[in-house]
């Protein structure tokens, strides 16, 4: 009982300690509404530069003007910092396909990044190949989707085959694939949305999730999977599966491969070869299910499929060491002490990479702008962070951690100065609150600033605990025992049609939305940088154990 009381009196005086600034909260909404930058800066890193595959010339060239724009706002300490990606840089430059025979139609797809060039143009027959597959994975019974949307598989799930059985297989079709363009897996049989997810949160519902007395606040803001049981872990996983599919190919002399999209409205996911080397991988390209369904219904009709592509992509040896984009206002009296704002500045390539995540980092770019444009001295050192290398696995923010922080078990002298670091990662939709890594008193600290916007439709502040990363670069800090906060968003047409799509363009942006995001962020950072105490974080004795240690979701 003591420690509830002393618990619910350290709520009571945080509370009273973060009283915001009302005044200057005013003049960066008028600053905002009056000269936004926000939509160039969109425009610049979507249309001049994107995509921006890390590694890749693009990617360099909108850090390096990031540098130049940030600069030019009076920045302080603007540059480049380099970190080890390992692999060499990659683009398409070019990709035209057709089916020649039985009928002629162009083909829509994307090439598959870290793939190699066809040898000139192909033309060849197709072959459709079908994967062993394991037992049919049972659906968790509070299954409800981490992402939602189209986000998540639909229909039934298989475990992936074991090494037997893919051995087995391989040996079995060598002679099928040579000098053929292999399609891989049967075609996705997409049914009709009925039930299209909302393109926003209803406004008393996402309240509830922030109340502080509401027991399941919190809930429904996460980035988790499809809520289906653990696979068998004598079966072997996707990733080796393609892996060991593609050097099959290789081998056996296909000449290309193509992949199913498996979604409808001709959109298309295209991800990687996960080795970076062109030698273990043949030519491929993720094509829309429209154009693999009928091809894979023409050849069902006994015709042979003949498709010509013509693919030409460009590797960057110097790709290997890659950057993420740093700028300072400096503090004043508590200038060794930093509030961080960022998001991840790479991209996928089937698009622009404008909803993810070019407005996330137009947001913070923005947010920062604000409160230099307008002259404002913060107490505490506020550093705009722009990541690369997160679609890979957050390696840029995680390089960027270990370098200067480390962990909670072995900090550098850095982690102790770390007030906290804001994230924004979702796409154009509004902003509806926060989960800040901490105890709840690092809630308390937010709430005050996240309410003045209520108007807006920000309804509050929530706490983790965990240390597990993935989702996003705010968990990087997170895993070192770090402050990280991830602001979240209404799901406008974020899973359902942008994420890592052909569709990620300019055209999706709701100009609302990210200035309104650009001022609340803004405000937040203001309100932290100049408290008497910075935002509260686990104890030593209280410091949840990272998931490596066998603790954390």
């Amino acid at each position: 009982m003591r420690k509830l009381l002393a618990g619910l009196s350290l709520c009571g005086l945080l509370a009273a300690q973060t009283a915001v600034d009302e005044g200057t909260f005013a003049r960066i909404r008028s600053e905002e509404a009056e000269h936004s930058q926000i939509m160039h800066t969109l425009h610049m890193l979507t249309d001049r530069y994107g995509p921006r595959l890390t590694g890749s010339p693009n990617h360099e060239a909108a850090a390096k003007w990031a540098v130049q724009q940030l600069t030019g706002w009076g920045f302080k300490n603007a540059h480049l910092e380099p970190w080890e990606f390992g692999h060499p840089g990659w683009l398409n430059e070019r990709a035209a396909g057709y089916i020649v025979s039985p009928v002629h139609e162009n083909l829509k797809f994307e090439v598959l990044a870290w793939t190699p060039s066809t040898k000139g143009t192909v033309t060849g027959s197709v072959v459709e190949v079908v994967l062993p597959r394991g037992p049919e994975i049972p659906r968790a019974a509070d299954a409800g989707g981490g992402r939602g949307g189209r986000g998540a598989p639909a229909g039934p799930q298989y475990q992936q085959p074991t090494q037997a059985e893919l051995t087995a297989w391989m040996e079995a079709n060598q002679a099928s694939v040579k000098g053929k363009i292999v399609m891989v897996g049967k075609a996705a049989v997409i049914p009709v949305n009925f039930e299209p997810v909302p393109l926003r949160r209803d406004d008393e519902q996402v309240r509830q999730s922030y109340d502080p007395n509401n027991p399941n606040a919190g809930r429904g803001f996460g980035r988790g999977g499809a809520g289906r049981g653990a696979p068998d872990p004598s079966r072997l996983t996707a990733a080796q599966v393609a892996e060991q599919v593609d050097g099959f190919l290789v081998a056996n002399g296909a000449s290309m491969r193509i992949n199913d999209a498996g979604m409808d409205h001709g959109l298309i996911r295209a991800f990687n070869n996960r080795t970076f080397d062109e030698k273990k991988a043949v030519p491929t390209v993720v094509m829309r299910n429209e154009d693999y369904g009928r091809i894979e219904r023409l050849a069902g009709d006994g015709d042979d499929v003949k498709l010509e592509f013509t693919i030409v992509n460009h590797w960057y040896p110097e790709g290997k060491t890659t950057y993420n984009v740093v700028a300072e206002i400096p503090g004043s009296d508590k200038a060794d002490e930093v509030v961080m704002l960022g998001g991840h500045l790479d991209s996928w390539h089937a698009a622009t990479g404008a909803t993810d995540n070019a407005i996330g980092s137009s947001i913070m770019m923005e947010a920062a702008r604000l409160i230099q444009a307008l002259g404002l001295k913060p107490r505490r050192t506020i550093r705009v962070a722009l990541w690369s290398g997160e679609e890979e696995g957050l390696l840029g923010s995680k390089a960027y951690v270990a370098q200067h922080f480390g962990t909670a078990e072995d900090p550098k002298p850095e982690w102790y100065k770390l007030d906290c670091y804001f994230n924004v990662d979702s796409g154009t939709g509004r902003l509806r609150g926060a989960g800040v890594f901490g105890p709840p008193e690092a809630a308390v600290v937010l709430r005050p600033a996240l309410k003045e916007f209520e108007d807006w439709g920000v309804f509050g502040a929530n706490v983790t605990n965990s240390r597990a990363t993935g989702g996003t670069d705010s968990t990087s800090f997170n895993a070192a025992g770090l402050p990280g906060v991830g602001l979240q968003q209404d799901p406008v047409e974020y899973q359902s049609f942008t994420w890592h799509t052909n569709l990620d363009t300019y055209e999706r942006i709701v100009p609302e939305d990210v200035k309104h995001a650009a001022t609340e962020v803004s405000a937040a950072v203001w309100h932290v940088a100049n408290l008497d105490r910075m935002v509260p974080r686990f104890s030593k004795e209280a410091m949840p154990k990272p998931p490596e240690a066998g603790r954390g979701q």
